[in-house]
């Protein structure tokens, strides 16, 4: 295993950043997009974060391949939710295990120190042992379950949602 390094994303990340989402769109519930999304489709996404401010996204590289990513988005669209941020974190496959995902989370973490926000949320499809590990080793705690929220592969998925403030 090389040196595995987390760093501002980049434009030339999203064809990679997209080639990790698919896999658990087309693989898995946790995420209940259906259909795969082309690099062109992804623009818009890639395109509300920056260097600097509330919504960023980090990238963790391993021998020049991104292994994967970890952000933080616009929770909702009204001025007043403008605190409160929702992360989203996905590494790939040949990354699980390996602690990436704990590093990825740490760095944008600590990045976002002294941004105005106020509360991080972020809701997972259950069960989810892993993602559920990893936000309560990083202070989130449960707000609610949301059942039978989404449907996917032709079931239906509980969601759970947690916070945790900044």
């Amino acid at each position: 295993m090389g040196k595995t390094w987390i760093r501002t994303a980049e434009r030339g990340d999203l064809a990679r950043i997209t080639e990790i989402y698919n896999y658990y769109v087309v693989n898995t519930p946790v995420t209940f997009d259906v259909e795969a999304y082309t690099v062109e489709r992804r623009e818009g996404w890639y395109a509300q974060f920056a260097a600097t401010g509330r919504h960023r996204l980090v990238v963790a590289e391993e021998n020049g391949v991104v292994m994967g990513y970890a952000g933080t988005t616009r929770f909702r669209p009204k001025p007043g939710y403008e605190t409160t941020v929702e992360t989203t974190i996905y590494c790939a496959p040949a990354a699980m295990g390996k602690g990436i995902g704990n590093r990825l989370y740490a760095e944008l973490f600590e990045r976002l120190k002294g941004e105005d926000i106020h509360r991080f949320v972020a809701g997972y499809a259950l069960p989810n042992a892993a993602t559920e590990a990893l936000h309560r080793r990083f202070g989130f705690t449960v707000v609610g379950v949301f059942n039978e929220n989404g449907r996917k592969f032709g079931k239906y998925w509980d969601v759970c949602w947690v916070e945790r403030m900044a």
